[in-house]
């Protein structure tokens, strides 16, 4: 399903070479693919060299090839991989004879002999190609590599070890590799390969050259060599069939270089449809183009720092949002297919992650559902709908992304996508991480962070929710976007307790932040997990602050407000808090201060209204 997913991807694209189709609109027709190439070799029409070239792009550490559409790589494994070599552009060992750290001296004559004899064997008459035949001619002459070597850029080309082609002067820009006649040449010698077994393609179901081994995947964290079909051990073929690697799930060569070509287009640098969520590399499309395969990625991820509109995902986000709200819109009645690949990284192969085939409809009514749970009272300047990156780090210890739990990415989008309760980890990770930050203060202006953030609280509530909606339990009532004085649930109206009682002491000492201190260092953790033991101790501070109050009126309010959440504790109050309920205390806890701060915030844009007031 999904290389026939890709395969198909790959048909409905446009190819490069196609009137006005660059390499970033197209896919690369078959015998050719894109390429990173780092230094070109300026020749003349005989051959001569004339000049080296860095065509790297990028800054400085960050610099690396330029991609290009250039003749079709092929693979190089086992202790013969020397003995392969590609047309018109490769490795400069193979170009140009650098010495790898453990190579023998003579491996450099040995894979300039290859890179030649591949050319040869292109080309037997060099003469049809005026670039063919300038490279034949310059390999025919040693004093260009000895002139080629004492070039200024030499060192760098030994260094970095970027992949090297070849230019005419007089040409406007495109590579020797990227002639007609070249991309003819390849075409044909790919659709050769008299060496392939034939069998029955399990993409397109019919008689074909089977393509053995497959081209490579570079997923982040791979291996360069890494595939998504691959047998690589005699183990993991068939028993008694006698097939070997790609023959033990026979896919043709022309439908194999589809479905590559496609997942590699999607892979690449800059692609608009990709993402990383943690450790899994995620790329989506569509049967026809829709506006969802443009806004997937900037709904989901935050912005790179070289974005020039940052602020797209959350105008995408809005307007599905309203679209659902209304009953309107394109998107929400699209029947096209939509689907959703995440890779990860796994020895020598690449791992799927989670794989997701729906309409855009539906994934549209999943990502609305997504937002939609994760709606909560927060700051007015703070983000209104969160990336998933936010999320997992909103869980890593000390908000390290090293430090996100394996697999943690992968599940929760495959949880939004598939309509599921987010995974337990997320939920136990956000409490975990609340308790375990209950007194931790900014390194740089030294004062305390509140450990119930707006990330964590939008976890807990979009966690809580989805579970309440799979049990079905009537007597469980979800949780709101803003303060519910109605929810009469132990752990909430405890948090909402705590945010009083940390208030009360907060104005005792003159307002929030004049404290360095409060009692969310000492007690947090104890009061949400079994506030039987600390709930005397609390309100006998309570009273202590309360007398310090100036305002008689602000007393009676507080306290009274103290004594509507308490009525609805008593008469038992719990021992001890289960992890749902922790998670409620936490939200209940943050409810409740942002209901102080909205007030807080009403009264100052209010003039005719006093501080007091």
């Amino acid at each position: 399903m999904i290389l026939q997913a890709l395969h198909d991807y790959y048909e409905r694209k446009p190819k490069v070479g196609e009137p006005g189709i660059s390499r970033d609109q197209g896919l690369s027709p078959p015998g050719l693919e894109e390429n990173a190439i780092s230094f070109v070799i300026v020749l003349d029409a005989d051959g001569n060299f004339i000049n080296l070239e860095d065509v790297r792009v990028g800054e400085r550490r960050s610099k690396h090839g330029r991609p290009q559409i250039v003749p079709m790589s092929r693979d190089r494994t086992g202790t013969n991989a020397w003995q392969t070599s590609f047309l018109l552009w490769d490795h400069p060992r193979y170009v140009l004879g650098v010495l790898g750290e453990n190579d023998a001296p003579e491996m450099a004559d040995k894979r300039i002999g290859v890179f030649r004899q591949c050319l040869a064997d292109a080309f037997p008459d060099p003469a049809v190609d005026a670039g063919a035949l300038a490279v034949s001619c310059f390999y025919g002459n040693p004093a260009n590599l000895e002139q080629l070597r004492r070039h200024e850029l030499w060192p760098e080309i030994a260094r970095t070890t970027g992949n090297v082609s070849f230019r005419l002067r007089k040409s406007t820009g495109d590579l020797v590799c990227q002639s007609e006649a070249v991309r003819q040449r390849a075409a044909e010698l790919f659709e050769r390969d008299a060496d392939a077994p034939q069998g029955i393609c399990l993409i397109s179901g019919e008689v074909a050259r089977i393509q053995v081994l497959h081209a490579a995947t570079p997923v982040q964290g791979a291996k360069s060599t890494a595939k998504l079909h691959s047998f690589n051990e005699r183990a993991f073929e068939s028993y008694g069939k006698r097939k070997r690697q790609g023959e033990n799930a026979p896919v043709g060569k022309r439908a194999a270089f589809a479905y590559t070509t496609a997942l590699n287009f999607l892979l690449r640098h800059d692609s608009p449809q990709k993402m990383q969520v943690g450790d899994a590399t995620t790329v989506f499309w569509a049967d026809h183009e829709t506006s969802l395969e443009n806004d997937f990625a900037a709904m989901f991820d935050e912005p790179r720092k070289d974005d020039t509109d940052p602020d797209r995902g959350t105008r995408a986000v809005a307007a599905l949002l309203d679209a659902a709200r209304q009953g309107v819109g394109p998107v929400l009645d699209d029947k096209t297919r939509f689907f959703v690949l995440g890779l990860a990284p796994n020895a020598a192969r690449i791992a799927i992650r989670f794989w997701q085939v729906g309409t855009v409809a539906e994934m549209a009514a999943r990502i609305v559902r997504h937002f939609t749970d994760l709606e909560i009272d927060r700051h007015p300047a703070a983000k209104p709908f969160l990336p998933i990156r936010q999320l997992l780090i909103a869980v890593a210890a000390q908000g390290d992304a090293d430090n996100i739990p394996p697999n943690l990415g992968g599940d929760v989008l495959r949880a939004i996508l598939e309509g599921l309760p987010y995974p337990e980890t997320l939920f136990s990770g956000a409490v975990r991480r609340i308790r375990a930050e209950q007194s931790k203060k900014d390194s740089r202006t030294g004062k305390l962070v509140m450990n119930v953030t707006y990330a964590r609280a939008a976890i807990l509530k979009a966690c809580l929710n989805r579970r309440i909606r799979q049990t079905g339990n009537p007597f469980e009532k979800e949780i709101t976007v803003s303060l519910d004085k109605d929810n009469t649930n132990p752990g909430y109206r405890l948090g909402r307790l705590f945010a009083v009682l940390e208030r009360i002491q907060e104005e005792a000492a003159g307002g929030p932040g004049k404290i360095n201190a409060t009692i969310r260092d000492r007690y947090y953790g104890a009061f949400s997990a079994t506030p039987a033991t600390v709930f005397a101790t609390l309100m006998r501070m309570k009273n202590h602050h309360l007398a310090k109050l100036d305002n008689p009126g602000r007393r009676v309010n507080l306290e009274k407000l103290v004594g509507e959440i308490v009525d609805g504790l008593m008469p038992t109050l719990p021992a001890h808090l289960p992890l749902a309920d922790q998670g409620r205390f936490a939200i209940g806890d943050y409810h409740q201060r942002q209901d102080f701060s909205a007030k807080r915030e009403s009264v100052v844009a209010d003039p005719s209204l006093t501080a007091k007031e």
